[in-house]
């Protein structure tokens, strides 16, 4: 999608920090990131966020949780602990309509999340 900005950093019209990729997944640093280690993992498909995810798109959600799990261990975050979230929606602060989950660590985070 031509107005995506996570689909326009995969056709690197835009540039970014990456930190992990595979052929279903690309990951890269929060350019405002809420926490050290702050990392956005995308599927390459455009899948618009959480509440559209049908059944088929198993398999690319398994690989962007062990591309998490991965960066976790390659940040040094793992053994300590981190946050996975997906955010769906305005009221969360989604600004971007492509799938992603925030990878966040590397300091004790507190609860409820913000």
């Amino acid at each position: 999608m031509s107005d995506c900005l996570f689909c326009r950093i995969l056709a690197g019209e835009v540039p970014s920090t990456e930190v992990h990729s595979t052929e279903r997944t690309y990951a890269f640093r929060d350019i405002n990131p809420g926490a050290p280690t702050h990392v956005l993992v995308i599927p390459r498909q455009h899948i618009e966020n959480a509440a559209t995810v049908e059944p088929d798109h198993g398999e690319v959600l398994a690989e962007m949780l062990v591309a998490a799990r991965d960066i976790a261990r390659a940040e040094g975050i793992h053994d300590r602990g981190y946050r996975l979230v997906f955010n769906v929606g305005e009221d969360t602060g989604n600004s971007v309509p492509h799938l992603h989950l925030h990878v966040i660590g590397g300091r004790k985070l507190g609860w409820p999340p913000g």
